[in-house]
């Protein structure tokens, strides 16, 4: 009877402690899950800022260069893909095509040098820089989140967990291959 009694207790322990793992695994993930969340939050913040200020230096460089419509009408429609992405993944996309459509509007101000002297110019370039920067270190902080729960999800024990509660693994987010290139200056 004690015997019966011990391998009861022994297994009932057991089973408190597997317990206890599971919800720790389990909030450690969500816990994760919310960070990354907050991290793109963040990003999108970010890109938000950025939308906003794109108005701005496309007013103030469109009276020099009224003749690149195209870098004008790409930034309008990454602006609008932004506004209008649903998903992580589509505003990653979009963040992304602004990124590019921006590359290609300061690789036209370099011909202007009256532009690049105004000082209304400067003032939204260097903010937009600044802003640049911050979608950097946003995009950065995101991708450590991502990691970590990736990390989580994809080894075990806490595999498991995940994978009963359908936690999965998150995308991070990438540059695409166009802004790999190593850019082109010229004297």
């Amino acid at each position: 009877m004690k015997k019966l009694l011990f391998a009861l207790g022994t297994l009932a322990l057991l089973g408190i402690l597997m317990l206890a793992f599971a919800v720790g695994a389990y909030n450690t993930l969500n816990r994760q899950d919310e960070k990354i969340n907050q991290a793109f939050a963040q990003v999108e913040n970010q890109l938000k800022r950025r939308n906003d200020l794109i108005p701005n230096l496309v007013s103030a460089t469109k009276g020099y260069v009224a003749h690149e419509q195209e870098v004008f009408k790409a930034i309008a429609d990454a602006r609008a893909k932004m506004g209008g992405a649903k998903t992580d993944l589509d505003k990653m996309k979009a963040g992304n095509e602004m990124t590019s459509a921006l590359s290609r509007l300061m690789v036209i101000v370099e011909n202007y040098p009256n532009l690049k002297a105004d000082s209304q110019f400067l003032q939204l370039s260097d903010e937009l820089a600044g802003t640049e920067n911050r979608i950097a270190v946003a995009r950065m902080d995101y991708n450590k989140s991502v990691e970590v729960l990736n990390g989580k999800v994809r080894t075990f024990p806490s595999n498991v967990i995940a994978g009963v509660f359908n936690i999965g693994k998150r995308d991070y987010f990438e540059t695409p291959e166009t802004e790999k290139a190593v850019p082109k200056v010229e004297f």
